[in-house]
């Protein structure tokens, strides 16, 4: 009779599998899910921290070129510094405030009668700064090498787990067909590829970052050695001076 459906084609018709990305996630297992939940929120710090440190090093950069400008025009330190006082914002300003600090201090005590160590405690305070500064611009990049290092695996592990679930579903129903563990695979490759997506982006902006870095830690450690090298002549006049 025309109009009818054989019950048999009904049974033996695969069900339906929605392929996108939301419906690889709804149907994927519990723990695969976690998988894929732990790497999106990767990503999402991993991107937050790098728009957030690639701002900071570009805002850094040019605060140090005003500041550089302003130090070598040749005014005089003190009314700089006078300017500066105790509200560097920038790491190199704050190089320069400790060093000026520690100058005034042996200043008021008499620069004569402490002109042998001045200079090693002005080379120290500014070592001591430049390490508290990087330090704190450092902060937070070892995750993104954490993210970059072990998100393939993390992904990994939720592919292998949602394969052999996979396998175990194609056990119990003895069908083989390609419409039936095609979707199976398709949501355990999908952690795998969470994973990458998170790794990729964190392994170059942390390389990037990490150069940025270590390019201004230099230009600090360059200045404190030129400052150190101005305030040593100043020990040097003061010393022959009380002489």
């Amino acid at each position: 009779m025309q109009g009818t459906v054989d019950p048999s084609a009904l049974a033996g018709a695969a069900p339906v599998h929605d392929l996108s990305m939301i419906g690889l996630f709804l149907q994927a297992d519990l723990v695969v899910k976690l998988v894929m939940l732990s790497l999106v929120f990767a990503s999402v710090w991993s991107w937050a921290i790098i728009i957030d440190k690639l701002l900071k090093i570009r805002r850094l950069t040019e605060q140090a070129e005003q500041f550089e400008e302003a130090f070598w025009s040749g005014g005089n330190i003190e009314e700089l510094y006078d300017r500066i006082g105790d509200r560097a914002i920038d790491p190199m300003s704050a190089v320069f405030a400790a060093a000026m600090r520690e100058w005034r201090r042996s200043a008021k005590r008499g620069l004569s009668s402490h002109t042998g160590n001045l200079q090693q405690r002005i080379e120290r305070v500014m070592s001591v700064t430049v390490g508290r500064e990087m330090d704190s611009l450092e902060k937070w990049t070892p995750f993104l090498a954490s993210v970059g290092s072990t998100a393939p695996f993390i992904g990994l592990f939720g592919t292998v787990w949602g394969i052999m679930n996979s396998f175990s579903a194609i056990a119990a129903s003895k069908n083989t067909s390609l419409a039936v563990v095609a979707p199976g695979i398709a949501e355990a490759l999908f952690a795998t590829a969470i994973g990458l997506v998170a790794a990729i982006p964190a392994v170059l902006a942390y390389n990037k970052i990490s150069n940025d870095l270590a390019r201004y830690a230099n230009r600090l450690e360059n200045f404190s050695a030129e400052f150190g090298s101005i305030l040593s002549r100043q020990i040097d006049i003061a010393r022959t001076a009380a002489e």
